[in-house]
C-alpha cells in the first residue's frame, strides 16, 4: 500500500525503485519474484503510480506489438535499436504477452498489429501491477520526490535516497524516472553524459495552408519525405485542422527529432498520397484511359475528394478526360499526387503519446542488466535512457525489458550478498 504522505525517518531496504511508472513497477516485479526474500521500495513524487500506463493508447494501453522477429522490431526505435538488439532476445515481446497471460491479463491484436488488454481498459494493467506488488510485499511511497542520491564510496556500502522526509539506504537502485530534467541534472552531476532531450512523436503543423479544407481525409498508405534530413516514411496518414497526422508522419518526427528541433521545426515537406502510385503509372492513364474525365477517375487509395482538390490544383478545365490533358497540367497533377510539397511551421503533440528523445547516453549502460558502467548497484531502464520508438507499443516494450532485466539482476546481486553475508 502506498505511503501517507509526510512519513519520516531513515528506511532500510535492499532495493530501492525511483520511479513509479511502467518500467519501475516491471523491475520492482520481477526482482520480487525472482527472489522474494527481497525488500523493495518504490518511490514515485506524484500522488499517483503507473500515470502514464492509465493514459495511454486513449486509456487502452497499447502494450507491445505483434511484431517476433527482433531484427524487424528493433527498425521501429530510431535510438536504441542496436543496443536492445540483445534485450528483446532475453525478454522481447513474446515473453511480454506470455508474462501478462500468465498474470491475468490476456492481450489481442488489432489489424495493425499492436496489442492491447482484452479488456481495452488500462486499469486492467494498473490493477494486475498494484496487486501483486501488494501480494509481494513491495512498499510504495507516493508524493515523495527525490532531492538526491548519494553514491556510495566503497563495495559494500549503500546507496543514499533523500526522498521527501525520508532517508532510504539500499543495497542497489533502479532509475525509471522517465523524461525528468532534476533527474537528468542530478545524474549530469554524479559524471553521466546527457544526450539533450528533443520532443519526438509529433504532427507537422502547416497554418494557413488551403490543405487543411480537407480536414477528416483518410489515406491508407502514403509517404511523407523531409528531403533535407533525407528521411521518409510510409503509412496511413491524416488531413486534420491543424495540419498533417498519423502513423507515417509520427515515425518521420520520430526519426528527424532531433533535426527537426535543430531547424525549430520548420521543413519542407514532400507527400505521396499513394505510396504505391508512381509517376509512370499515373502518365499511362492517358493512354488507357483516353476517354475517362480526369477528376472521376481517382486511384484507388487516393480519396474521391482529395482527388478532386488535386485536379482542381493541376488542371484549368475540370471536365477534362486524360487524353485532353496539356503536358503542363499532366506534370502538374504528377507533381501535386506524388510529390505534394508543403512547409511544415511547427509542431503538435500527438495525443498522449508524449515521447522524448534524449537521456543518459547509452554507452554507459550494460545491456545485458541495464546496470551503470560508472556506478555497479545503479540500474536504469525506461525513457530515462536515450532510446524512443514510434507508436505502436514499441515505447512499452523497452519499458518492459528494460525492467525486467534489471529487476533480475538486481534480485541477483542482491541475493548473493545475502548469502555471502555482506547484506
Amino acid at each position: 500500500m502506498p505511503n501517507k504522505p509526510g512519513q519520516s525517518g531513515e528506511l532500510y531496504t535492499d532495493l530501492c525503485i525511483i520511479g513509479g511508472g511502467a518500467a519501475g513497477f516491471f523491475s520492482a516485479l520481477t526482482a520480487a519474484e525472482n527472489f522474494p526474500q527481497c525488500s523493495i521500495v518504490i518511490v514515485e513524487q506524484s500522488k499517483d503510480v503507473l500515470a502514464k500506463v492509465r493514459v495511454s493508447g486513449g486509456g487502452r494501453c497499447n502494450v507491445t506489438h505483434q511484431c517476433s522477429e527482433i531484427a524487424e522490431f528493433i527498425r521501429h526505435y530510431p535510438r536504441g535499436g542496436r543496443e536492445l538488439r540483445g534485450p528483446f532476445h532475453q525478454f522481447g515481446p513474446k515473453d511480454t504477452v506470455a508474462w501478462f497471460e500468465q498474470h491475468g491479463v490476456p492481450l489481442k491484436t488489432e489489424a495493425d498489429g499492436r496489442m492491447f488488454p482484452k479488456s481495452d481498459s488500462s486499469e486492467t494493467i494498473i490493477r494486475c501491477f498494484t496487486m501483486l506488488a501488494t501480494k509481494l510485499g513491495i512498499r510504495v511511497m507516493t508524493q515523495s520526490k527525490v532531492m538526491d542520491i548519494q553514491i556510495p564510496e566503497s563495495p559494500g556500502e549503500a546507496f543514499r535516497v533523500l526522498a521527501g522526509n525520508s532517508i532510504i539506504h539500499s543495497s542497489c537502485i533502479c532509475i525509471t524516472t522517465g523524461s525528468s530534467p532534476f533527474i537528468w541534472q542530478l545524474l549530469s552531476q554524479k559524471g553521466y553524459t546527457i544526450v539533450p532531450p528533443v520532443p519526438s512523436l509529433f504532427t507537422f503543423n502547416l497554418p494557413n495552408h488551403a490543405l487543411k479544407q480537407l480536414m477528416g481525409v483518410a489515406l491508407t498508405e502514403a509517404t511523407v519525405s523531409l528531403p533535407d534530413a533525407k528521411i521518409s516514411s510510409s503509412g496511413p496518414l491524416l488531413i486534420t485542422h491543424w495540419g498533417i497526422s498519423g502513423p507515417a508522419v509520427l515515425r518521420a518526427s520520430s526519426e528527424a527529432a532531433r533535426w527537426l528541433a535543430q531547424q525549430q521545426y520548420r521543413a519542407k515537406v514532400l507527400i505521396n498520397w499513394d505510396a504505391g502510385l508512381s509517376a509512370a503509372e499515373l502518365s499511362d492513364k492517358r493512354i488507357l484511359h483516353p476517354k475517362k474525365k480526369v477528376t472521376a477517375d481517382n486511384p484507388p487509395n487516393i480519396p474521391a475528394r482529395l482527388w478532386k482538390w488535386l485536379c482542381s490544383l493541376s488542371l484549368k478545365d475540370q471536365e477534362k478526360n486524360w487524353a485532353s490533358l496539356s503536358k503542363e497540367e499532366m506534370t502538374a497533377l504528377i507533381r501535386n499526387t506524388t510529390q505534394f510539397d508543403v512547409h511544415m511551421e511547427g509542431k503538435t503533440t500527438f495525443k498522449e503519446e508524449f515521447v522524448t528523445a534524449g537521456g543518459v547516453d547509452l554507452r554507459q549502460i550494460h545491456f545485458t542488466s541495464f546496470e551503470s558502467k560508472l556506478h555497479p548497484g545503479l540500474y536504469l531502464a525506461g525513457e530515462i535512457l536515450d532510446i524512443d520508438a514510434v507508436t505502436g507499443g514499441f515505447n512499452f516494450q523497452a519499458a518492459w525489458t528494460g525492467g525486467y532485466l534489471a529487476g533480475r539482476h538486481m534480485a541477483l546481486a542482491v541475493s548473493h550478498k545475502k548469502q555471502s553475508g555482506i547484506a
